[in-house]
């Protein structure tokens, strides 16, 4: 999970297997688009899966809250982006972290895409996983279910905490897909969650049946919403990428802000980028600003692969993805809400494209210090097609003269206006105050003329 030891910051790493008799779900009636989804259980079936546990050594630091991930399982292996994203904050905020196989693919394989290094659990250890057994994934709701009723029923055994006080379903990409269905549809039947962090969802969302991972992608051309009748929290977290992705997009399912629900679409970011790809695996919080800023730097290397132009490097999908669980947490526990995020300005064509500043840069939107006081372009589109490259947006330098017009007394003048800058985002809650010295150190050493 990690390039660094979890031990050393105070947290400890365990796996159980879970096993039970999961059920299948069938809907009654269309699947509309108001997401107010029906469904009764249809069949039964034994399985046994996995869950990974990361929790704090000692009981006393549990934050009393757990975030439990539905991995993805997009490349054909299971994957934890909301903890690659999110781990900083979760650390240091006591929280514990679980990541359920939810899916056959993490077990069998057959993900949508192949990545290097990357394998399903029968493969990567086939002694070590050979008691898994996954009926499918029309069983995959109640897996997940039966995930959280585990947690709360056992919290001395799983967390070494005498008690869990609220559980937070957690899911990335193809995982927020499935966690809307899961809102739409299952969420009125058990209430097994206490709130819901959907991150980088699509506009469709797959049906209850078993289906293949290709089946499950067309149904996301139907956009839905998610269903305004809740009863927890849900933050929507949009990325660039997310809301004007050709076919997929989320901009047909956009919907207002209401007392359970807010979405937070984020200037400037990708579906992926170079921190989820690079940095986090190191970012134990302790590296050097030096070693941070090397690994979140602009790339055309992905995976072995050599794109058309740079990746996003955009920083600011991590800081406030950490800034979003925190707030869910607050307004779970404390009933405060997050503040409402600005939507992305559309240009009204079609395809629907961002509107750009003078810069090149989104307008809208939620904002932080990499946008408002640039150093480079940051988008959430591909620079060039790339079916690899898709999903991670790109980032593109400005010239000299254009860095000489917004910052005419240099680095000094670039400092102090992204402090103010930062200072902004941190007071409308979408930066947390805990990472603002290692933003503006990052700045410091990022700016392009630092040596």
């Amino acid at each position: 999970m990690t390039a660094f030891d979890l031990a050393d910051l105070g947290y400890r790493v365990e796996e159980y297997f879970l096993s039970g008799i999961a059920t299948s779900y069938r809907a009654i009636g269309a699947q509309g688009r108001d997401g107010r989804w029906l469904a009764r259980p249809h069949k039964t079936a034994e399985y046994t899966t996995r869950m990974v546990v990361v929790r704090p050594e000692r009981p006393a630091a549990f934050n009393g809250t757990v975030v439990v991930e539905w991995l993805n399982v997009s490349a054909g292996a299971d994957t934890a982006p909301e903890w690659g994203y999110t781990h900083r904050e979760l650390i240091r905020g006591g929280y514990g972290w679980v990541g359920v196989s939810v899916q056959m693919a993490g077990i069998e394989g057959g993900g949508l895409m192949a990545f290097p290094g990357m394998e399903p659990l029968r493969k990567a250890d086939p002694q070590r996983y050979a008691p898994l057994k996954h009926p499918g994934d029309g069983f995959c709701y109640d897996i997940f279910t039966q995930a959280a009723q585990a947690l709360r029923a056992e919290p001395e055994r799983l967390l070494g905490a005498p008690s869990v006080r609220t559980l937070i379903a957690a899911g990335e990409s193809q995982s927020a897909g499935r966690l809307t269905t899961y809102i739409n549809a299952i969420a009125p039947l058990e209430q097994a969650f206490d709130g819901y962090l959907v991150h980088s969802r699509f506009g469709g969302a797959p049906g209850l049946g078993k289906s293949s991972m290709l089946m499950s992608l067309l149904t996301a051309l139907r956009p839905v919403h998610l269903r305004t009748d809740t009863t927890v929290p849900v933050l929507n977290f949009i990325t660039e990428t997310d809301l004007i992705m050709q076919r997929f997009g989320y901009l047909p399912a956009r919907q207002p802000d209401h007392d359970r629900l807010r979405t937070w679409e984020v200037a400037g970011t990708a579906h992926a980028d170079t921190y989820v790809m690079g940095a986090s695996p190191m970012d134990s919080g302790t590296a050097s600003t030096e070693d941070l800023a090397r690994a979140l730097a602009p790339t055309c290397n992905l995976l072995g692969l050599t794109l058309p132009g740079e990746i996003n490097a955009a920083p600011q999908h991590h800081y406030v993805m950490m800034a979003a669980l925190s707030a869910l947490n607050r307004w779970v526990t404390t009933g405060e809400a997050p503040p409402a995020g600005t939507r992305l300005t559309i240009d009204g064509t079609k395809p629907a494209r961002l509107t750009l500043d003078e810069v090149g840069n989104a307008v809208g939107g939620i904002r932080s210090p990499w946008m408002d006081v640039p150093t480079c372009k940051l988008s959430g589109l591909a620079i060039a097609k790339s079916r690899m490259g898709a999903l991670f947006g790109s980032t593109g330098p400005l010239d000299p003269g254009s860095l000489s017009r917004l910052y005419p007394a240099g680095r000094a003048d670039y400092l102090a206006k992204f402090r103010d800058a930062l200072a902004s985002a941190i007071a409308a809650g979408f930066i947390l105050p805990a990472d603002r010295d290692e933003i503006e150190a990052l700045a410091a050493a990022s700016y392009p003329d630092a040596a």
